[in-house]
């Protein structure tokens, strides 16, 4: 992997996933009872693992080899946003049922007590369109695969699906079974 800036004497070296995993914060029983919140603020709030996430993320692509990155509401579009700068792509958000102010399509998805909907506008991505799709977790895979559905509704080709962490425990992959995925740090 080549480092987004050079490194000097004066440059700390670039992170590994296991120094960006060692800064993730775990916060017992939030926001409920049994939750094991994992807390990326420390990782965003450090330059150079932020940094470090963002070319990890981002590795197996150039500028020019991705048409657009698209970010799931809300974390995700962090780690999107910076994605599409560093590749000089769009960026498209995928958010909740009525966040976008245009026409949209729209995804519902089962949750662990209930069902959710994501939205897109629909002019958002074009066919052939080579799409990046970042969140920062991967747990059930709900949310992820309900966001390349909709990237697919609209004929974007999923290159990757990449995210921060991936809880493995969860089985989040088998609901994304035929796309490529790109997890950081996996527990």
């Amino acid at each position: 992997m080549t480092p987004r800036y050079p490194t000097s004497p004066m440059t700390p070296s670039h992170p590994t996933p296991a120094e960006i995993e060692k800064a993730i914060r775990n916060v017992p029983d939030f926001p409920k009872p049994g939750i094991q919140f994992k807390d990326i603020t420390p990782v965003l709030a450090d330059a150079r693992l932020f940094s470090g996430a963002i070319d990890l993320l981002t590795e197996k692509f150039r500028p020019g080899d991705v048409d657009a990155v698209v970010g799931i509401d809300a974390r995700g579009f962090i780690f999107a946003a910076a994605a599409a700068t560093h590749l000089h792509a769009g960026f498209v958000p995928v958010r909740k049922k009525g966040k976008l102010p245009y026409q949209t399509h729209e995804q519902d998805y089962a949750l662990e007590y209930g069902h959710a909907t994501i939205a897109i506008h629909v002019d958002a991505l074009h066919p052939g369109s080579r799409v990046l799709l970042i969140d920062d977790l991967l747990a059930t895979g709900g949310t992820a695969a309900a966001a390349a559905d909709l990237v697919e509704k609209l004929g974007g080709k999923i290159l990757e699906v990449g995210f921060l962490i991936e809880l493995s425990f969860l089985n989040g992959r088998e609901k994304l079974k035929g796309r490529p995925i790109r997890s950081l740090v996996v527990y």
